[in-house]
């Protein structure tokens, strides 16, 4: 009974916390759309990315509250008052952009162009003017302009969600903006002992709960000069610190 009882339980607790952040979104999203219109570029920009921040915290507080997560995100918070740079992140999981977007108020995101024309991100993303990657060129013109306003810029330097252990191979385009804006690059090492939300998980199914999830700071990178050369080091330098991280427990290897 009592192993029924948990199960129900755990359910709850996942399609509750996922009802949650639904419900945030869409709300958001009903404010967002008129001041994106109304508001002044800056002030506008401010003031969505700052609510998509406190959105995404209820959210966050939510997962802790039930204990459907055990998450650490502690280390960014020593970013709050850094210079402008790009943040690096390995990514095995979709919740990872909305956990680090809960613990600073001036991110900018580049994010798949289809999910800013979603009905619960797309006016919220427009108002916090991330960045679409439709467009290879336009995103790193608009990605380096941002980061030249003091802003920090999260892109996964997997391009989608982590398929294979310790990592997939990396696209160029942190290292290509990083050139261009002469900017640091800071990576994220992310580490989570559940296949949840990763590359081919059904929502529909039911993690082992509590999930593990935490974040830390990684090697800051100087401004690249050889784009080629950074991205390569770049991959050494993940492959070597995700030797023995969590998801080993679940990612293949190639």
């Amino acid at each position: 009974m009592l192993r029924y009882l948990k199960i129900a339980y755990e359910y709850f607790a996942l399609y509750a916390s996922l009802t949650l952040l639904g419900l945030i979104c869409l709300a958001w999203s009903v404010v967002a759309l008129p001041l994106y219109v109304l508001l002044p570029r800056s002030l506008g920009t401010r003031l969505g990315r700052y609510g998509i921040m406190r959105g995404f915290r209820i959210y966050a507080w939510s997962l802790t509250v039930t204990r459907t997560y055990r998450l650490d995100l502690r280390a960014i918070d020593s970013l709050i008052d850094a210079p402008s740079m790009i943040l690096a992140p390995n990514h095995p999981a979709l919740i990872d952009a909305l956990l680090i977007l809960t613990r600073h108020p001036n991110i900018v995101c580049v994010m798949k162009a289809e999910l800013m024309r979603n009905v619960f991100l797309g006016a919220g993303s427009r108002l916090a003017r991330y960045v679409p990657n439709e467009h290879p060129r336009q995103m790193v013109k608009e990605s380096v302009a941002h980061l030249h306003r003091g802003c920090l810029l999260l892109l996964f330097p997997e391009g989608t969600r982590t398929r294979q252990m310790p990592i997939n191979p990396l696209v160029g385009s942190v290292g290509l903006i990083a050139k261009h804006a002469a900017v640091p690059v800071q990576t994220l090492i992310i580490e989570t002992d559940s296949p949840f939300l990763s590359k081919g998980w059904s929502l529909f199914k039911r993690p082992t709960l509590p999930i593990v999830y935490r974040v830390r700071l990684g090697k800051r990178f100087a401004p690249p000069q050889d784009v080629a050369a950074f991205t390569a080091e770049l991959d050494r330098y993940y492959r070597r610190e995700l030797d023995g991280a969590l998801q080993g427990r679940w990612l293949n290897k190639p």
